[in-house]
């Protein structure tokens, strides 16, 4: 019986250390996985990443921080699907938070959701594909299929109805109505994202690669920390740098509004917020942890990529601004973008301008899909990650947003009439129908530049030069170098009707560059085309 009882013992270690042995050499066969982590108004001009020491130790020191990422739109539902698309938002027309803005309708779900790029990883690359977390701002609403819509490309779906929260919400498990309530313990939402995500981990399959989608709540607002974190900086107030609380002389009408000096109510506000912003960061910082040691655990670390991305900066207080995205400046459409994975060297920081168009094309590459079979607009990164030599890159990027206003006047600000929105009772208005423009940002061995022009009676052109002014105080449209000006007016109209290899075209400062000026100028002048259609 002992020896019989040995020898079982002895068969059973044998099997356990072979099926070890083979899921370590399966893991090492199969392609890479990919796990896209994204926060929602995550800044990183004012400091958003320096409450995440774990998420900065176990990514950004392990891997590659880009330091010049950007989004193509400041706002939430235009930038993701974005991202989900590998498009700009004259391609993919998602061009506000709204149902009538495309924001995940049921013509976004017909034209653009079968050809996102977690679609083509499942049915193309053979992966197994998880979301869970915030999807686009109107997913589960009655009038575009409610929750029991599960876009294509995903094998297991845990999204979030409409916007951010952090309690009380409802998610859709695989198109199935899940309410969660105000227990800390069972609902908060970042803990359950970071549960849901190590159960995928414990259970999925071990035979094929997979593709992960983590889109945590924080830190958008209504910023309600984990009770263990709601006394964590208590210290800390929002940047003063030299652009806040200021008056935003020479730019946009809706910036020169603002009133200058805020009051005293307005920045204990924005210094809460801010300091509440980084309190709901503290449990994405948990979330990390939790990942990348499953992963370790796993023996799939050294076989995964991790991304870690924002869907659009934030400002608190520039320019007299008191919070919000949306607009063109840095604060707003500038990104955290931090990657680790096999082959990326550790510690590196990459001056390339990059965007978030550019996920869908990288992540599609790691995976080995011929990318001439997309019409994406962005370019993989995976060269980059590589550490390739000679690589050619471009030097501008296309930012565009359309402005959203109401009908009537907003009651907290009757002075400014209709065609204004998201208004403070100090009638500081951050959005207006008219805050419609379109920028070129651009990135060149000689030129760090940014030229936007808005869709508006003014016609109102701004120019910042960021070598020497890198808070975009003053606005350079009338004394910068004419030729210049032109080119730019130039590159911005071709982008704006780019679309696939064509928007990857050289830019204004690139050796291969053409420019043509009599193509630009109407009898009218350099008059901004129109970025959108109302009616989609």
């Amino acid at each position: 019986m002992a020896r019989a009882a040995a020898a079982a013992s002895a068969w059973t270690l044998r099997f356990l250390l072979l099926s070890s042995a083979l899921a370590l050499a399966s893991a090492r066969a199969r392609k890479p996985n990919v796990v896209l982590i994204l926060t929602d108004d995550q800044d990183t001009y004012l400091g958003g990443m320096t409450p995440l020491k774990k998420t900065n130790a176990l990514i950004a020191e392990m891997g590659i921080t880009f330091s010049n990422a950007y989004v193509p739109s400041a706002l939430c539902c235009p930038s993701r699907a974005s991202i989900l698309t590998g498009k700009y938002p004259h391609n993919h027309h998602v061009v506000n938070n709204t149902l009538e803005g495309n924001c995940s309708s049921k013509s976004w779900q017909k034209i653009q959701e079968p050809f996102t790029f977690p679609a083509i990883l499942k049915s193309m690359c053979g992966y197994q594909t998880f979301f869970a977390g915030k999807y686009l701002n109107e997913y589960g609403a009655e009038d575009a299929g409610g929750i029991s819509h599960v876009p294509p490309g995903w094998s297991f779906w845990y999204a979030l109805e409409k916007n951010s929260k952090y309690y009380n919400y409802t998610l859709s498990v695989n198109g199935k109505a899940r309410r969660h309530g105000e227990n800390y313990s069972v609902d908060y939402l970042t803990d359950v994202l970071a549960n849901m995500s190590l159960d995928f981990l414990e259970y999925k399959s071990n035979f094929e690669p997979f593709f992960m989608m983590i889109a945590t709540p924080a830190p958008h607002s209504p910023w309600i920390a984990a009770p263990q974190y709601k006394k964590s900086f208590q210290n800390v107030s929002a940047p003063r740098n030299s652009n806040f609380n200021i008056h935003g002389k020479d730019k946009h009408w809706l910036i020169r509004q603002a009133k200058t000096p805020m009051t005293n109510s307005s920045i204990q506000f924005l210094d809460d917020a801010f300091r509440k912003r980084w309190q709901t960061l503290l449990s994405v910082d948990d979330l990390i942890e939790k990942l990348v040691k499953r992963l370790e655990s796993h023996a799939e670390l050294d076989n995964t990529y991790i991304f870690y991305t924002s869907d659009n900066g934030f400002h608190t207080g520039q320019f007299s601004l008191p919070i919000d995205k949306r607009q063109l400046y840095e604060f707003d459409i500038k990104v955290p973008l931090l990657v680790r994975g096999p082959g990326i060297k550790p510690n590196q920081t990459n001056k390339m301008l990059v965007a978030n168009v550019d996920l869908g094309p990288t992540i599609l590459d790691i995976a080995g899909y011929d990318l001439n079979k997309t019409q994406m607009d962005g370019m993989s990164l995976l060269p980059l990650l590589r550490g390739d030599a000679n690589v050619t890159w471009r030097s501008d990027v296309l930012v565009e947003y359309q402005g959203e206003g109401h009908n009537s006047s907003d009651p907290t600000c009757p002075a400014l009439g209709p065609g204004v929105t998201h208004c403070f009772p100090d009638c500081v208005c951050e959005d207006a129908y008219n805050n419609t423009y379109a920028c070129v940002r651009t990135l060149s061995s000689s030129w760090d530049l940014q030229y936007c022009e808005f869709d508006d009676r003014e016609v109102f052109v701004e120019v910042y030069n960021l070598t020497a002014d890198p808070h975009q105080i003053t606005n350079i449209a009338k004394t910068i170098d004419q030729e210049i000006l032109e080119k730019m007016n130039y590159r911005l109209m071709m982008l704006q009707s780019c679309s696939g290899a064509t928007c990857r075209t050289p830019g204004v400062f690139d050796p291969g560059y053409k420019f043509n000026p009599h193509l630009m100028f109407s009898n009218h002048g350099t008059q901004p085309r129109r970025l959108f259609t109302r009616s989609l």
